[in-house]
C-alpha cells in the first residue's frame, strides 16, 4: 500500500510541478524574478563560452568615444562626428536614422551574436535571387557582377520621399555593393539587397576577381586596396544606366576599394554619394593589430581556400606554399604582395618596366603601372594600398558606420576622427554596440514615422535603414545645390547682359550728347561708372556647401 500510495505521489509530482509553475507565471513578481534569473545564467553561461573560445567580451561604453561630436545625440544612439557644414545641418535635419535609433541589447545586441549572424549564419529567408554577369578587364582579368533580378511590390506610401533619387520610375538608381575583399553574398549584404530593392533601388553586387565562384583568368590577385576592377565596373554599370544616379555601399574590408577609388578618381567619379558599413580605414593598422583567434582563423580560411583553387597556376609566380602556411593575416598579405619568389635580375633592375615578375604582358604591366610588381616591402606596400592615401581628393559625400564593440577592427579609440572633423565629405556614425555589420534595432523600435521594425524582418537592422536614407538625403541635397548654382549662373549672365546694356547706352548718350553741345565730357569718378560690378570667380556647387 505505502509502495502504491509513492508511485501515484511520483507520478503526480511533474504535473503539480507544472501546476505550481502555472500559478507563479500569473504573478508579476514571480514573472520578472524568472526573468532575471534565466538572464543571469544565461549570461554566465555566455562569459564561460567566450573565455573557452577566446573571445572579448565588449562593452561599448568602456570605449574612449572620440570628442567634439557635432550633434546633440543621446548616448544610447548613434553620434555623427563631421565638421560643420551646409550638407552636415541638412543630414540633421533630414536624415531621422542617423539621429535617433536603439540598438538592441544583450543578447541579441552581443557584438559576437552579431557578427556571425551578419557574415555566417543569418536568415536567408526569401533571398533575393540574382543574374550573374562577367566583366573583362583591360588586363585580361575577369569580375562578376551581380545583378537583383526580383521586382519588389511597394506600396504607395512608401514611395514618398524617394522622387529624388528616381526610384519606382523608369531610370531607377543603381545600388552598387562592395562586399568583403575574400567575396560572397553575405546574409548582411542579402539583407540589405532585399531592403534596396523594395525601395526601388536597382541592385547589382560587384564581386572581386577570383571570388564568389569566379574564374581567375590571369595570374593576378587584387592587393587590398587596388580599385582598377572597380572603376571599370562602374563604367560599365554607368554605361548601361546612363539616366540612373549611381551609388555605392560596401562592407567590412571591401570599403578599402570602395574608398580607395573615390579618392583616386575624385569629382570624376560616377558615384553620386557612397556608405561604408564597418569599413576598415587604416588598412596597416588592421592587418598588425591582434584579432580574436576564432575570427582570424575564419578570415584566413576564406582567403586560403580561394589561394588553393589557384595553387597551380600562381606556384610559379608567388609563394603560394608559404601564404597557405601562414598564421596571420599579415603574413598571408605580405607573403603575396611584397615577397617574389625569384630574385630581381640586374637587367630588371635597370629595366622597371620588365614583367616577369608578375607573368604578365607587356601591354598589361603598362596598363597596371606600379601594381604590376611586387612592393619593395611592408610600408610601401600600404603606401598604395592604404585605403585613405587619396582621401584630400573625395568629391561625393561618404557616411562611415562604425561600432565601438567591433569584433573583427581596432578599438574605436584608434579610429582617424580628425579627418571627419576637417573633411565636409566624409561623416562618422559611431554607435556603442552593433558588432561588425549587425547594427539589430531594438524589438519594438520606432522607424520612419512610427513605423515599427516588426512590420519588415529586414527594417530591423539599423545600418540599412541609416545608409539607404543617407543616399537619398545627400541627393536631395546635392540637387537642390546644383539649382541654386544654376540659378545663380543666371542670375550672373542676366546682371552682365544689362551691365553692357547699360554701358552701350551711356555711350550712345555720350556720343549724343558731344554731338549736341560739341563739350568734352567731364571724366568720371571711380565709382560712378555706369556699368555694376560683378563678382569675380563665382564658386561651384560642388564647394558651395563645404564653406
Amino acid at each position: 500500500m505505502e509502495s502504491y500510495v509513492l508511485d501515484c505521489l511520483l507520478c503526480l509530482l511533474p504535473c503539480s510541478l507544472f501546476f505550481l509553475l502555472c500559478l507563479g507565471l500569473r504573478w508579476p513578481g514571480f514573472c520578472s524574478w524568472v526573468n532575471v534569473a534565466a538572464g543571469a545564467a544565461g549570461w554566465k553561461l555566455w562569459v564561460t563560452t567566450c573565455l573557452i573560445l577566446d573571445l572579448p567580451l565588449l562593452h561599448g561604453d568602456e570605449e574612449l568615444k572620440p570628442p567634439e561630436t557635432s550633434s546633440g545625440q543621446t548616448s544610447d544612439g548613434p553620434r555623427l562626428i563631421c565638421k560643420p557644414s551646409a550638407l552636415a545641418r541638412y543630414l540633421l535635419q533630414h536624415c531621422g536614422s542617423l539621429t535617433k535609433a536603439k540598438l538592441a541589447d544583450w543578447p541579441w545586441g552581443d557584438p559576437h551574436l552579431q557578427t556571425v549572424s551578419s557574415q555566417v549564419c543569418g536568415e536567408h529567408a526569401d533571398s533575393i535571387q540574382f543574374t550573374r554577369e562577367h566583366l573583362l578587364m583591360k588586363d585580361g582579368g575577369v569580375v562578376a557582377l551581380d545583378w537583383a533580378n526580383r521586382r519588389w511590390e511597394v506600396k504607395k506610401e512608401q514611395q514618398s520621399g524617394t522622387k529624388a533619387l528616381g526610384c519606382f520610375t523608369s531610370t531607377p538608381p543603381v545600388l552598387l555593393l562592395v562586399p568583403q575583399t575574400w567575396g560572397g553574398t553575405t546574409p548582411h549584404l542579402q539583407r540589405l539587397s532585399q531592403q534596396a530593392a523594395r525601395q526601388g533601388f536597382s541592385v547589382v553586387v560587384f564581386h572581386h576577381r577570383g571570388t564568389a565562384g569566379s574564374p581567375l583568368t590571369t595570374a593576378r590577385i587584387c592587393e587590398f586596396g587596388d580599385s582598377a576592377d572597380l572603376e571599370q565596373a562602374v563604367l560599365y554599370v554607368r554605361s548601361r544606366h546612363p539616366s540612373s544616379v549611381l551609388v555605392a555601399v560596401s562592407e567590412g574590408s571591401g570599403s578599402a576599394v570602395l574608398l580607395s577609388y573615390l579618392g583616386e578618381r575624385g569629382s570624376s567619379t560616377c558615384l553620386t554619394a557612397a556608405a561604408a558599413i564597418s569599413p576598415v580605414l587604416l588598412g596597416q593598422r588592421w592587418f598588425e593589430s591582434a584579432m580574436p583567434p576564432l575570427y582570424r582563423w575564419g578570415v584566413l580560411f576564406h582567403r586560403k581556400m580561394q589561394l588553393s583553387r589557384y595553387v597551380s597556376s600562381l606556384r610559379g609566380i608567388l609563394d603560394v606554399d608559404r601564404a597557405l602556411r601562414s598564421s596571420s593575416l599579415r603574413d598571408f598579405e605580405e607573403t603575396l604582395f611584397c615577397s617574389p619568389t625569384e630574385k630581381v635580375s640586374p637587367s630588371t633592375e635597370r629595366n622597371p618596366a620588365s614583367p616577369s615578375l608578375r607573368g604578365l604582358t607587356s601591354a598589361a604591366a603598362w596598363a597596371l603601372g606600379e601594381r604590376a610588381y611586387p612592393a619593395a616591402n611592408w610600408e610601401s606596400y600600404w603606401g598604395r594600398n592604404e585605403p585613405l592615401r587619396d582621401a584630400d581628393e573625395v568629391a561625393v559625400p561618404v557616411l562611415c558606420i562604425c561600432s565601438s564593440d567591433d569584433p573583427l577592427l581596432p578599438p574605436a579609440s584608434t579610429l582617424p576622427v580628425s579627418l571627419f572633423q576637417s573633411n565636409p565629405y566624409f561623416l562618422l556614425a559611431l554607435t556603442d554596440r552593433g558588432g561588425h555589420c549587425g547594427f539589430a534595432l531594438d524589438a519594438g523600435q520606432q522607424t520612419d514615422e512610427g513605423r515599427t521594425s516588426g512590420e519588415d524582418e529586414d527594417e530591423g537592422i539599423w545600418s540599412h535603414i541609416a545608409v539607404l536614407e543617407f543616399l537619398r538625403v545627400a541627393s536631395d541635397f546635392l540637387k537642390e545645390a546644383e539649382r541654386d548654382w544654376k540659378s545663380w549662373r543666371g542670375q550672373q549672365e542676366v546682371n552682365g547682359v544689362r551691365g553692357q546694356k547699360s554701358k552701350m547706352n551711356a555711350a550712345a548718350m555720350s556720343r549724343r550728347r558731344r554731338g549736341a553741345t560739341m563739350k568734352r565730357s567731364r571724366p568720371q569718378p571711380a565709382g560712378q561708372s555706369g556699368v555694376d560690378d560683378v563678382d569675380g570667380d563665382p564658386f561651384t556647387w560642388k564647394r558651395s556647401y563645404t564653406r
